[in-house]
């Protein structure tokens, strides 16, 4: 009896309706007047409790579950396609509104969390030309702001001097190919051209060097201080610019698919309301996230202002891909249980039928149907389970009843 009183259950609620229906009209009917038991055009299946519908009599009277008269079902409200018929008052009563299929874009962004890093190609490494000391240093800490051409320190290198005065006694002989070749020594000692250009000008060795910064940004690394001794092609600073940053992007695996090289992606940040960051997602990287699991994609964003930090969290969204309409309905009118789903057909008519549908993705309240209905169909959106449950226990009960139940007679009627 497992399935029976689940399918009576499911169909309590409807049953509870028709019966409100029912008794108004009795009430309502003139003094005088006699409410046949079924009317003479109408055939009579069976007559039930609308309290406990699954259980069925032959006669009419009263229901020995509860104080009210046993209700008739009527041959003209069951159809063999194993829907139901529900009057325009009793699908006023339900609040019963339907929804046609459409086609339409089933997508819907994909909102993550990102955290700022440094745009690790424009890294610059700022070494020493030469072995010498730090006579002058401008700048007193790490990630310090500085501007293009802006000096950091002033070094002092003994030994070019016999090198330049060298060719400063080569030059003065006038042979302009020796003076050339000796030019060309300076240089391969990396000696920079506007320190050459000097030694032209004065005459006199140029033994000081300005080390000034390539390019706008901050100083990841102070790795000198002043007074320092420093070998040639010693690192003395790192730079690092904040034009263009990284975002390293977490998302889980289940969004793989809507990830990918190219995909746009908008960021903002607590830090900077009103502001919209506008990148690329530029690789996917190959470590995942070992405690949250999350997979990576490494995100690049123009940062012309400098807003952005290494550090900062965004959240991000990404842009879903354009995708062709597919057919759709509601979410509300799906009907999902363990096995399948199911939608409730309107016909126009009051007459309602269940319909099984394959659904797939479900955005922003729309389900994708892949199959079971087509384009301008009408399925109930509200109420829909209680007419569903109603047509499953019409269709279903008698096949069940019989498999696991023997019906027995009772004094009043027996059971169908």
């Amino acid at each position: 009896m497992t399935t029976v009183k689940t399918y009576g259950l499911l169909a309590l609620s409807l049953a509870a309706a028709l019966a409100v229906g029912y008794q108004a009209g009795r009430h309502n009917a003139p003094a005088g007047s006699k409410i046949a038991s079924a009317p003479a055009e109408r055939k009579v299946l069976y007559w039930y409790d609308p309290m406990t519908p699954d259980q069925r009599f032959d006669k009419p009277g009263k229901s020995p579950f509860m104080d009210m008269d046993l209700m008739p079902r009527y041959a003209d409200e069951v159809a063999d396609d194993g829907g139901v018929t529900v009057s325009a008052r009793q699908q006023q009563n339900l609040g019963l509104r339907s929804a046609k299929a459409e086609r339409r874009v089933i997508s819907s962004p994909l909102n993550v969390y990102g955290t700022v890093t440094a745009d690790e190609r424009s890294l610059r490494t700022v070494a020493a030309r030469a072995g010498g000391l730090v006579e002058k240093l401008y700048v007193a800490a790490s990630q310090q702001q500085v501007k293009k051409g802006q000096k950091l320190a002033t070094l002092w290198i003994p030994d070019w001097t016999a090198a330049q005065q060298e060719y400063l006694a080569v030059r003065q002989l006038g042979d302009r190919s020796l003076s050339a070749a000796a030019r060309q020594r300076l240089a391969l000692q990396f000696m920079p051209e506007d320190i050459l250009r000097r030694i032209d000008k004065t005459g006199q060795p140029q033994t000081r060097i300005d080390v000034v910064a390539p390019e706008d940004g901050y100083l990841s690394q102070l790795s000198v201080r002043e007074g320092a001794q420093v070998a040639a092609a010693q690192p003395l600073f790192e730079l690092t610019s904040l034009k263009q940053v990284w975002i390293v992007m977490d998302y889980p695996p289940s969004a793989a698919g809507q990830v990918q090289v190219g995909s746009k992606v908008s960021g903002n940040s607590d830090s900077q309301p009103g502001d919209v960051f506008r990148g690329v997602v530029s690789e996917l990287l190959p470590d995942a996230d070992a405690v949250n699991r999350t997979l990576k994609a490494r995100v690049v964003i123009d940062n012309p202002q400098q807003k952005l930090r290494p550090g900062m969290y965004l959240t991000l969204t990404l842009e879903a891909p354009e995708q062709k309409p597919v057919l759709a309905i509601p979410q509300e009118a799906l009907i999902q249980t363990g096995t399948r789903n199911t939608v409730l057909l309107d016909d126009g008519n009051g007459h309602f039928t269940p319909q099984a549908v394959t659904a797939g993705a479900t955005r922003d309240g729309w389900t994708q149907i892949l199959s079971g209905l087509s384009e301008g169909q009408s399925v109930v959106t509200s109420g829909q389970f209680l007419i569903d449950s109603e047509a499953s226990l019409r269709s279903a009960l008698p096949a069940a009843a019989k498999a696991e139940t023997t019906p027995d007679a009772n004094q009043h009627g027996s059971h169908l």
